[in-house]
């Protein structure tokens, strides 16, 4: 199988994003706050919607399950207080939950959580706990910084994340480390902003012991983990100088990489550099880059071309970052898989 386990809800109807902006506007002091029930998508609407885009490219290019969140950008923790952001997650993960039931063998849904500045992130665990038992989720989108780039936020290392990793662990899902939306236009959200968060967030794994409390703890950083594969001898180095373990024993038994890298030396250089039972296949279609490379002829995140092209996996290896190593990191997801027969 080839399992994707990097996808968003780029192309939601425009009745979310209409319904948002009315959310947005009371945040502003403009009118009421939105009812949730005003917000009226089909199944129609949805299926319009999938078929035309994120289902039509998996079919061309021989994806056949991607784990689908909502769009990571719509997050905006930012915006609004704990209130708002609840109401927004429950809003966004339903719609992705409905995704994954009305194309049960193509989509398993990934939820995102009611993050707020300032707010304890144990305020999130109760959308966790419906998400999981409730809509099926086999992932979380956990961000790192709610404040859409004023990093307000304690490390991911602090323990005041605790109730989220403790759930983590009791229900056998990853946490895909994923900022949202940049508040500060100097940062470009899918460029600086969500690359320096990839590294950002490695690095405060490797300057804390996160993984002596919680051994059996996943985390997937995207975009195939920033800027880490190519300085990992920096990474490297600055361990020993801190007096960590090599990277491969303090971290690498729990942090992975997916391949949401967008040309062909950037998958060479990630499959050469990190361990391949690291690896984990994704594309982030119709995400940060949907045009055709004019060089090439194909999407720039066509990342499945990539990883056949590439000299450093063999066979074996090639299938690992296809399938077993998603498989393996999300148990409820191989769980999902395997109760549909696939």
């Amino acid at each position: 199988m080839i399992i994707d386990i990097h996808g968003h809800y780029t192309t939601a109807p425009a009745q979310l994003g209409a319904w948002r902006d009315l959310q947005i506007a009371f945040t502003n002091g403009q009118g009421e706050a939105p009812d949730p029930s005003t917000l009226q998508i089909s199944d129609d609407d949805i299926r319009e919607t999938i078929e035309s885009n994120q289902l039509k490219l998996m079919n061309e290019r021989g994806t056949d399950v991607t784990v689908f969140s909502p769009r990571a950008s719509f997050m905006a923790h930012h915006i609004g207080d704990l209130a708002v952001s609840q109401t927004w997650a429950r809003i966004c993960n339903d719609l992705v939950a409905r995704v994954s039931q009305l194309f049960p063998d193509r989509f398993i849904m990934g939820a995102m959580l009611p993050q707020s500045p300032g707010e304890d992130p144990s305020t999130s665990v109760a959308e966790l706990i419906r998400a999981v038992e409730e809509l099926g989720a086999v992932e979380i989108n956990l961000n790192p910084d709610p404040s859409g780039g004023l990093w307000t936020a304690p490390a991911l290392t602090d323990r005041s994340w605790y109730p989220i990793y403790e759930k983590l662990v009791e229900y056998e899902i990853p946490a895909m480390i994923h900022v949202s939306t940049s508040c500060k236009p100097v940062f470009h959200t899918t460029g600086d902003h969500y690359l320096g968060a990839d590294t950002t967030a490695f690095m405060q794994l490797l300057k804390g012991d996160l993984f002596r409390d919680f051994p059996d703890l996943k985390f997937v950083i995207p975009h195939g983990g920033g800027a880490v594969p190519y300085h990992w001898g920096r990474f490297r180095g600055l361990a020993m100088a801190l007096g960590k373990p090599e990277l491969e024993d303090h971290l690498m038994n729990n942090v992975f990489f997916d391949t949401c890298v967008y040309h062909q030396p950037g998958i060479d250089l990630l499959t050469d550099v990190i361990p391949t039972e690291n690896i984990l296949f994704a594309s982030e279609m119709i995400g940060a880059v949907r045009d055709i490379d004019p060089r090439t002829g194909h999407y720039f995140d066509d990342t499945k071309r990539y990883v056949e092209a590439t000299p450093n996996l063999t066979d074996a290896e090639r299938s690992a970052v296809f399938e077993s190593n998603a498989r393996h990191v999300y148990p409820r997801l191989d769980r999902a898989l395997s109760a549909r027969g696939l």
